[in-house]
């Protein structure tokens, strides 16, 4: 069997290049067209992108010529992965549906649509049901998108407890890395010596994308779930790796023992097991009182693990903790690639790989 070709968009940013290092060998999927902005189109791939990762670019892709991002600039891929903001994400993404193409998405443009997967595969896994109804819809192709780089690793640690104890209610504070923002993210002068407390729209996304990812799918929808979310955002000076502080209220009393333990038995939906981007451990949960950190955590798993410690009463909801995700690999790349995977592993690529 030859690879799935695999289509790009937003081959030049931050996202774009880890999905373009993240592809090199891949045993399921080769790059087969890279598509960006319109400063870059017919450019080498190698002049038109400012390599931002610590490893090189992949060499095969160095002289591949950038393109629109339209299907018909892109033609024989069997699946897009995007990596466009949701402003130019809501007039691409639909034309390669429409083109009869899978769409995985890291924008945020199309998550909340009823028809939409949002997906973390050891969560929800059964969500691509959904995918049934939005063929219908697009005549063949499909999204399916992952969550906000923030939810990602909240949705992980969360699914347990909620699958263990029940969860009413949580409150988390995040502390979100630079790399979150994308090249174009705050300069080095509104960061050095100071914490942001706003990031734009990233409270909202937190507080109604962890509901629909826990949510259960009833007459082809999905029917989020009751928990209640509060949540509050901050941008810090890390390079990588958003670190989370979560009060949670479990319908169920446990001690930090028990949810130490539910934590710890994870291993996620059967049908995401054995993916080549994902991870034998999605949570690894640490007993030192002064971790998860950015810096010595975040690569855990190859960045596909969420790290969780200090699990401890609180004296308001009941149970708190601190988590650590990746946000450039668990949280987009990594998590776009996974999606990618379970769809293939399930048979539900529009076209399978050449023979």
């Amino acid at each position: 069997m030859q690879p799935y070709n695999v289509g790009i968009l937003g081959a030049t940013g931050l996202v774009g290049q880890r999905l373009v290092s993240r592809l090199h060998e891949h045993p399921w999927f080769r790059v087969h067209a890279l598509g960006a902005s319109e400063r870059s189109i017919g450019q080498r791939y190698g002049d038109a992108v400012r390599w931002k990762l610590s490893d090189p670019p992949p060499p095969p892709v160095l002289a591949l010529e950038v393109v629109a991002c339209r299907p018909e600039a892109m033609p024989g891929c069997d699946l897009v992965l995007s990596a466009l903001d949701s402003t130019t994400a809501t007039d691409v993404e639909p034309r390669f549906a429409r083109a009869g193409v899978a769409v995985i998405s890291n924008s945020s443009a199309f998550r909340m649509d009823p028809d939409v997967p949002l997906l973390v595969p050891e969560v929800n896994a059964s969500h691509l049901a959904l995918l049934t109804r939005q063929r219908e819809r697009f005549g063949g192709g499909f999204l399916v998108t992952n969550p906000n780089c923030s939810v990602t690793g909240l949705a992980l640690a969360v699914a347990p407890l909620e699958r263990a104890f029940g969860v009413l209610r949580l409150v988390v504070v995040t502390l979100q890395a630079i790399s979150g923002a994308g090249a174009e993210g705050p300069r080095a002068i509104d960061l050095l010596d100071n914490v942001i407390p706003y990031i734009p729209g990233e409270e909202e996304k937190i507080e109604v994308e962890l509901a629909k990812i826990l949510g259960t799918i009833e007459d082809g929808r999905v029917r989020p779930s009751s928990v209640a979310v509060s949540a509050h955002c901050h941008r810090v000076s890390t390079l990588d790796g958003h670190l989370e502080a979560v009060s949670v209220e479990l319908a169920r009393s446990a001690s930090p023992a028990e949810v130490e333990e539910a934590l710890g038995a994870f291993r996620g939906d059967p049908l995401a097991a054995g993916l080549p981007s994902g991870t034998a451990t999605p949570i690894l949960v640490r007993f030192e009182p002064d971790r998860p950190q950015p810096r010595l955590d975040r690569d855990q798993g190859g960045g596909m693990t969420v790290v969780v410690g200090r699990v401890r009463r609180c004296p308001v909801l009941g149970i708190k903790l601190e988590l650590l995700s990746h946000n450039a690999v668990r949280g987009a790349a990594g998590g776009t690639l996974l999606n990618a995977e379970i769809l293939a592993s399930q048979k539900l690529l529009p076209r399978g790989p050449a023979a």
